[in-house]
């Protein structure tokens, strides 16, 4: 099955080295890299373990550059390169919501890049200066077990007031919007719903603190837990939600908030003072072609691609049948370090290593 990617809802054999523990690929002969024909790259990757490591073997498969990976959230991101400083350790950065990407820019972290595959994708997907370029979107969802909303009897939650009922007490799990960019939409999410204002949602975040059971790091994690029967709902992103139904919780229910949510638009970008920029923008091109946004789904991850010739598969959302709040990106990203420290300091801290 085809269909055009996003247009419609903006409108709306050779294995990757791993950096956990491996030893990094080495640079060819003779004094390292040659400047216009590098060998490695380091990026961060932001989906899940199974897409970074199949979209890095697969780039490394068809150019012949060893693509080494970590994978780290947004907000893991940020601080990852806010530690390095001026002497990164990444070239490039995978995944992730644009709003993360942006953020790390601020901080001067970001080298514009404009890849020529850039015209492929729609221009509400990508920032034209080449700060960042949107490869998928997600919709937040809640994520729900039925066997465990039948032993609180409660129903699947449709709204976010319904995450507020005392049914709920300790039977909700979502990420930390300081380390997850999925919790950051949520975050995000309350204060569009409420004019703008981010007192407003730390209020309906603080309300919904007694409900929680665990802010986890990863954005995804919530719906693992969910599937274990370890709590009732997750707040996570649809996909992620569908990935566990494929991947044997068949218990799971996808649900939506009726008033609205933002989406998730994940980017690529390069890092400022990479030590292999022309392997990363290699890497660039490549991440932006229908070639490359077909990967996620061959590992059961169902984002849906940006560019307008990847396939859409059945167990994608159709993001033009949701209620989706169109935000302002760059306020997004503008405003993440301080929101985020707010809701550290008022509603919960970050959770440790």
């Amino acid at each position: 099955m085809k269909r055009p990617a996003i247009a419609a809802a903006a409108a709306l054999g050779v294995t990757a080295t791993l950096l956990a523990g491996c030893t990094p690929a080495p640079t060819s002969a003779a004094g390292g890299d040659d400047a216009l024909n590098e060998k490695e790259l380091t990026f961060i990757c932001s989906p899940q373990e199974d897409w970074c490591q199949a979209l890095s073997a697969a780039f490394t498969q068809e150019t012949g550059i060893a693509a080494n990976y970590v994978r780290l959230s947004g907000g893991e991101a940020v601080a990852r390169l806010s530690a390095a400083g001026e002497t990164p350790e990444f070239d490039a950065w995978f995944g992730g919501g644009a709003e993360g990407h942006i953020a790390a820019d601020e901080q001067g972290f970001i080298e514009k890049y404009v890849s020529d595959n850039a015209a492929q994708i729609p221009d509400e997907y990508k920032e034209a200066d080449g700060t960042w370029t949107g490869i998928y979107a997600g919709a937040l969802s809640f994520c729900s077990n039925t066997d465990v909303l039948d032993r609180i009897g409660a129903d699947a939650p449709e709204s976010w007031n319904d995450l507020l009922d005392a049914k709920f007490k300790k039977n909700i799990a979502m990420a930390h919007p300081g380390t997850s960019g999925t919790a950051y939409q949520a975050l995000w999410t309350q204060a569009e719903l409420n004019n703008g204002s981010q007192d407003d949602a730390l209020k309906y975040f603080g309300k919904l603190h007694s409900n929680i059971l665990q802010y986890s790091k990863s954005g995804s994690a919530p719906g693992q837990m969910a599937g274990r029967g370890e709590v009732a709902t997750g707040i996570i992103f649809a996909q992620d939600c569908q990935k566990f139904i494929n991947e044997g919780f068949t218990n799971l229910k996808t649900t939506f908030p009726k008033e609205g949510m933002t989406y998730e638009v994940g980017a690529v970008s390069l890092i400022k003072n990479a030590k292999h920029p022309n392997a990363a923008k290699k890497f660039i091109d490549w991440a932006l072609t229908a070639k490359a946004q077909n990967i996620g789904a061959t590992v059961g991850t169902y984002s849906v691609p940006t560019n307008p010739d990847a396939t859409i598969t059945d167990d994608m959302v159709d993001l033009s049948a949701l209620k989706l709040i169109h935000a302002d990106i760059k306020e997004q990203g503008d405003a993440r370090v301080e929101f985020t420290s707010r809701f550290d300091a008022e509603v919960a801290p970050a959770p440790k290593e």
